[in-house]
């Protein structure tokens, strides 16, 4: 084995020595993933869209639909409040339309806003109590594709 110094870069995800512990992020690989789709110089994203299945709407390419949930599935790894939203456009794969595929590019420019965020993984002092929270959430049959719920959760050690 060799000693090859601190960790930086491993796997797409970045990470950074700070004086609080280490900064996990994947700017470098966000900045790819909009340049391969295009999307680097665009606007800022929007809110609030319901999804359907839009079968009265032109179809697009699936291979590129399916690379770009690929590359998001991947950022998840480090930014986990796209999460929901990854998932919810991933339910679309099969058979991808122009409203999905502008879905997915509004979760782009998110991240083009946000590409500094990340994960912080605190050097707590063996002093500090460590302590842990939950917090869940669900909503009931708001899927109206197939009625179904979708239930949340989020594990926080502080």
């Amino acid at each position: 084995m060799t000693g090859m110094g601190k960790l930086s870069y491993f796997l797409g995800i970045q990470f950074k020595q700070v004086d609080d512990g280490v900064f996990m992020h994947q700017s470098k690989y966000i900045q790819e993933v909009l340049l391969k789709f295009h999307m680097l110089n665009c606007n800022p994203a929007e809110v609030n869209l319901k999804l359907d299945k839009m079968e009265h709407e032109p179809g697009v390419d699936s291979t590129l639909f399916r690379q770009m949930i690929g590359c998001l599935r991947f950022i998840c790894n480090t930014r986990a409040e796209i999460n929901y939203s990854v998932g919810l456009v991933s339910r679309f794969m099969s058979n991808p339309r122009i409203s999905h595929l502008v879905a997915v590019k509004r979760i782009l420019r998110y991240l083009k806003g946000t590409s500094s965020f990340g994960v912080l993984f605190s050097n707590q002092s063996q002093k500090s109590k460590l302590q842990l929270l939950a917090y869940s959430d669900s909503d009931w049959c708001r899927n109206l594709l197939e009625r179904k719920s979708t239930m949340g959760y989020v594990f926080l050690l502080v």
